[in-house]
């Protein structure tokens, strides 16, 4: 049975796994299978879980199959003052449990967040032929603001990207 639930400290470790399983998993994440090992220690996002944490700035939401991590959706508010009303979001699960309704009930929890938070506006990018990933985000309200073109290197080929973007008020 599928839960929904805040990042806890004691998650870290599986949280860790969860995102490399991703990098193998799908081509359509930043980092390539292996890298994450090489750019970002364990510890270094446990800092990162810790402060989103303790500090409540950002939101984070896991998807949980009994103990498991099965996919998250996080948004990180600006830091700065001219900022502060935006959230950049990025969303992840586990090819088994796509086509599930779990991205849907992400954004669904993240739309309540920003509101409590006086966020305005949530904007991410989706490399143009991930299809699925796109309309899951038109079906929650984003539109492609733009192009960016050759912003991503996979497998040999550039790679273009669409900056979507959800105005709440």
């Amino acid at each position: 049975m599928l839960k929904y639930r805040e990042i806890r400290i004691d998650d870290i470790g599986e949280f860790w796994r969860f995102m490399n399983r991703l990098d193998q998993e799908t081509r359509f994440m930043m980092y390539e299978p292996g890298e994450r090992k090489k750019r970002v220690t364990e510890e270094e996002l446990g800092e990162d879980i810790r402060n989103c944490v303790i500090e409540g700035e950002d939101f984070l939401k896991l998807a949980v199959e009994g103990e498991k991590i099965v996919g998250y959706l996080r948004a990180e508010r600006g830091r700065y003052n001219r900022i502060r009303h935006t959230a950049y979001l990025v969303v992840g699960i586990l090819e088994k449990y796509r086509g599930l309704g779990i991205g849907t009930a992400l954004f669904q929890y993240l739309d309540q967040w920003a509101k409590e938070e006086g966020i305005v506006r949530l904007e991410l990018t989706v490399e143009i032929c991930n299809q699925a990933a796109k309309h899951l985000y038109e079906k929650n309200g984003f539109e492609v603001e733009g192009i960016r073109r050759k912003s991503m290197y996979v497998k040999g080929q550039y790679m273009d990207e669409y900056y979507m973007a959800k105005i709440l008020s």
